[in-house]
């Protein structure tokens, strides 16, 4: 399992005092790119590859407060890929220094080709160093169905503005 440790900044900490909402959007943001540097999957690698990851959603549960004055750990684990690679989900936990699983993100992605902006199988390389990665216990194989079992049609204002 990856992991990543953090030292929570008085501008991760909201008006109640304890870690914002936000705050976990950027620490599991930045673990899912540390991880991918590690691995070689680089800003030289999307720019020669003109690709990049693209979020189609994170959900957060909050099971403990964050306070500030500790570090605080962010794992990652491959929840679910497809099989060639072009949808992915990855699972986060956070601990806090007594190791207490305080909060989960689950989020779900896929790889865009920036030239055509339209979803994108990544080349070997991507896969096989996801591959390595280790799986969560529950790792299934995903499917275009899966990207869509949270689907939300949008409702555009009217174009009187």
């Amino acid at each position: 399992m990856y992991r990543k440790e953090f030292e929570i900044r008085w501008s991760d900490v909201d008006a109640n005092r304890h870690l914002a909402n936000s705050a976990y959007l950027n620490y599991t943001s930045h673990t899912r790119i540390a991880f991918l540097l590690e691995l070689g999957l680089d800003q030289k690698s999307f720019t020669r590859l003109q690709m990049g990851p693209v979020a189609f959603y994170e959900h957060l549960y909050y099971f403990k407060e964050v306070l500030p004055g500790r570090p605080i750990q962010v794992s990652m684990e491959v929840a679910g890929m497809s099989e060639d690679g072009k949808f992915f989900e990855f699972k986060h936990d956070f601990y806090n220094h007594q190791g207490e699983n305080v909060a989960r993100s689950e989020m779900m992605g896929a790889w865009m080709d920036l030239k055509t902006r339209r979803l994108t199988v990544p080349p070997k390389e991507f896969i096989d160093a996801l591959n390595a990665m280790d799986k969560q216990s529950g790792f299934r194989v995903l499917t275009k169905a899966d990207t869509r079992k949270l689907a939300r049609v949008p409702k555009h204002l009217n174009s009187g503005f």
